[in-house]
């Protein structure tokens, strides 16, 4: 979710596209919660690691 995030965020820069870096922006953040969450080892979504 963060490499889509990341791309859709260069994407949306390049293109000029305002929308594309919002979504980009959003995807990277929630990626980075989740990413957190399943590290401190929380379940996430019924599943012990995000990964």
């Amino acid at each position: 979710m963060i490499i889509l995030g990341l791309i859709l965020l260069i994407v949306g820069a390049v293109a000029g596209i305002g929308i594309l870096w919002t979504i980009g922006i959003a995807l990277i953040a929630i990626g980075a919660v989740l990413w957190i969450l399943g590290a401190v080892g929380r379940p996430v979504g019924g599943r012990k690691t995000y990964w």
